[in-house]
């Protein structure tokens, strides 16, 4: 496998964590993009990973008193299914040779100044109400482990502990540059940054959610300190049943500030495009799309690629890392819209439906777990991927097969939650019912299906694809 380009998706539950090795010479490059995932359970899971990787993939580094090389790592964005994995203590045995970040995690970055602000402002407003003990909605609670104590830990890390021990600087990186810029030099290989656009707050936050948010940090600072009496909090002109509704409205004003932070660092995903032997890997981390793009507005990512960068998308790419699980709002098709729309014309120019007498050649790979939200994965959109990609299963025809006693409604489409806001127990459908009978691209929570949590805990589990190179 010496001459072909693989890509290992890591199982992580509802996470990321991809292992890349370029053919270089004698000496292979090695990239790993992201590791994080969503549920604390999973810990061990990423830790198993990250052994794994070194183990049985990496090469011997040089250095004295390392064992293996990562050559670089690659942070999307600030979510802790995407960096909650990187503990120093599992890389502790790892020699890194460069750190890319995204730009919008500079926290010195001259422009991202207000997108830092609200993500801030959000960050103490929703960790304040998770310290409260105040019963959270099911919307804010989903929200609350994007703003908790490990994602500063793990932001802390990648930009300060591990440069520090491996005696580099990391690069916040933007759209334009490449592996060039960054002095990594590979073997007929160019790395190109697509997103996020340096400009941050010009292209992703909007001027409404600026101005909004001036206003709420004007009225929230009377509602900082939840320990503090009343009294010593509320304003002389307002009788407390007043000021006690007005804290009511800032916090719950809170959910819809920490919606469009988590939609804004989910759009400054950093993007690439592997360009290698004439092949094309697209990685996406999280970018969103919109309907089109508009000048000082919230935009979506895949809307700024397309009218910036759009000379790097406008042909077919020979893999494709789906985007955000699976969900909906991460690949750039609309079912209901039509192909002269911006957003269906990024996608069938990203992965074109073939000609009905040639077979579809490129690949993917979808990381997911089903019953973590509702809306991931969207079945229906991993079907649409799997009439243009090759790599495909029938996932229902497969358990059958496998399985004379498997039972999709049992073992698939229903489970039961206890929720959290108001306590009673309740049962979910999941959104797979009627599309796993289709072929749909390789996901990591199917392939793991009818082993249980206790044999994805016990033993690594990944999803590897080899690219040729292209003639």
């Amino acid at each position: 496998m010496g001459d072909k380009l693989l890509v290992r998706g890591y199982n992580v539950g509802c996470g990321d964590c991809f292992y890349v090795r370029i053919p270089n010479g004698e000496d292979d490059f090695h990239m790993l993009i992201d590791c994080g995932s969503k549920e604390s359970a999973q810990t061990k899971i990423m830790k198993r990973a990250i052994r794994h990787l070194e183990e049985e993939a990496l090469p011997v580094a040089s250095e004295a008193g390392k064992d293996k090389r990562l050559d670089l790592i690659v942070v999307t964005h600030r979510h802790e299914d995407h960096i909650k994995g990187f503990d120093p203590e599992y890389f502790e045995k790892i020699t890194i040779k460069n750190i890319w970040i995204t730009a919008a995690m500079n926290e010195n970055h001259d422009q991202a100044k207000k997108s830092l602000r609200l993500h801030n402002y959000v960050s103490g407003a929703i960790q304040e109400l998770a310290q409260s003990g105040a019963s959270l909605s099911p919307e804010l609670n989903g929200l609350v482990p994007f703003y908790s104590i490990g994602n500063e830990e793990a932001t802390k890390t990648l930009t300060k502990v591990l440069p520090e021990k491996n005696n580099i600087t990391p690069e916040f990186v933007f759209a334009g540059k490449t592996s060039d810029d960054y002095k990594i030099s590979i073997k007929d290989t160019k790395i190109t940054i697509l997103a996020p656009e340096q400009d941050i707050d010009g292209y992703y936050l909007g001027e409404e959610v600026d101005e909004s948010l001036r206003g709420m940090q004007d009225g929230a600072s009377h509602f900082r300190k939840h320990s503090a009496p009343v009294e010593e909090r509320m304003p002389t002109n307002i009788t407390v049943n007043e000021f006690r509704t007005l804290q009511s409205r800032i916090l719950s004003n809170s959910l819809a500030f920490a919606v469009d932070d988590s939609d804004i660092q989910n759009n400054v995903s950093t993007v690439l495009l592997i360009e290698w032997r004439k092949r094309r890997l697209l990685f996406v981390g999280d970018a969103m799309w919109e309907e089109e793009y508009k000048e000082g507005i919230k935009n979506g990512s895949w809307n700024v690629m397309w009218n910036k960068r759009k000379k790097h998308l406008s042909k077919p790419v020979d893999f494709l890392k789906v985007g955000h699980h699976g969900s909906h709002n991460s690949t750039p098709w609309n079912r209901h819209a039509g192909n002269d729309q911006e957003v269906n014309q990024i996608f069938n120019a990203i992965l074109p439906s073939p000609n009905n007498d040639k077979a579809p050649t490129a690949k993917c790979i979808v990381s997911t777990k089903r019953k973590q939200y509702d809306t991931i994965p969207d079945a229906e959109l991993l079907v649409e991927i799997g009439k243009r990609v090759c790599n495909t299963k029938s996932y229902l025809k497969e358990f059958r097969k496998n399985n004379k006693d498997f039972d999709p409604e049992k073992d698939i489409y229903n489970y039961s939650i206890m929720k959290k806001y108001k306590g009673e127990p309740t049962s979910r459908e999941v959104g797979d019912k009627g599309w796993l009978d289709h072929p749909q691209p390789i996901r990591t929570d199917m392939e793991s299906v009818g082993r249980g949590q206790k044999q994805m805990l016990e033993k690594v589990e990944y999803i590897d694809v080899f690219i040729d190179p292209g003639n």
